[in-house]
């Protein structure tokens, strides 16, 4: 008699993009362009590989959508789920309304049934996801953080989670961030460019 055969194991990302859009932004100083966003085909190949024949990949991006904005979104939701993540979409009606909880959530459930093998979190708030996601390494689910080493310190602070730099998976940007850190700064000196025209200082303060 053939044992019962159970769920395959599976690995889940969860996408954080008010934070992750935030944090690049942060680090280009100025609103992404196409050459600086992330191409998710290119993260999905990634999951794919990380999970390999026999683990179910999931990818399943978390997003904000503030009222009035839903044409310049619905292009984007819909070229993710063409590529194969799910979207979950919830409105910015006031600062609480965040995506955290939502993303601890869907975690939980998929632990809670039993196959979760790998998680992989796309965000750098370690107030929102240190603690669970140690937790969830204690009971045996093995975690990863994507991102951007300048914004999440809590996973490299962590000797338990992963961190792999956004950066470093191939094929994720068109070209190379412009990543010049007073850290990082080359031999010959870098330009640091201002986050702001100078003309702003005219403007009205609110």
């Amino acid at each position: 008699m053939t044992e019962p055969i159970g769920p395959a194991p599976r690995v889940l990302l969860v996408w954080d993009a008010p934070n992750m859009d935030m944090s690049l932004g942060s680090l280009l100083g100025a609103r992404p362009t196409s050459a600086f966003r992330p191409r998710f085909d290119a993260v999905g190949r990634w999951l794919l590989d990380l999970a390999g024949l026999d683990a179910t990949a999931e990818a399943t991006v978390f997003t904000n959508v503030v009222p009035g904005s839903t044409e310049v979104v619905r292009p984007w939701v819909e070229a993710l789920r063409n590529v194969g993540f799910a979207v979950f979409a919830k409105p910015k009606t006031s600062d609480d309304s965040d995506v955290d909880d939502d993303m601890l959530a869907h975690i939980r459930l998929r632990e809670e049934e039993g196959s979760l093998q790998h998680v992989v979190v796309a965000s750098g708030d370690g107030r929102a996801f240190r603690e669970p996601l140690e937790e969830l390494q204690k009971q045996g689910v093995y975690v990863t953080v994507i991102g951007f080493r300048e914004h999440a310190s809590f996973a490299l602070a962590s000797e338990v989670i992963e961190f792999i730099d956004l950066e470093d998976i191939d094929g994720v940007f068109r070209e190379p961030l412009p990543r010049i850190t007073l850290d990082s700064l080359p031999d010959t000196g870098a330009w640091l460019p201002p986050f702001r025209s100078l003309r702003s200082l005219l403007e009205p303060r609110r």
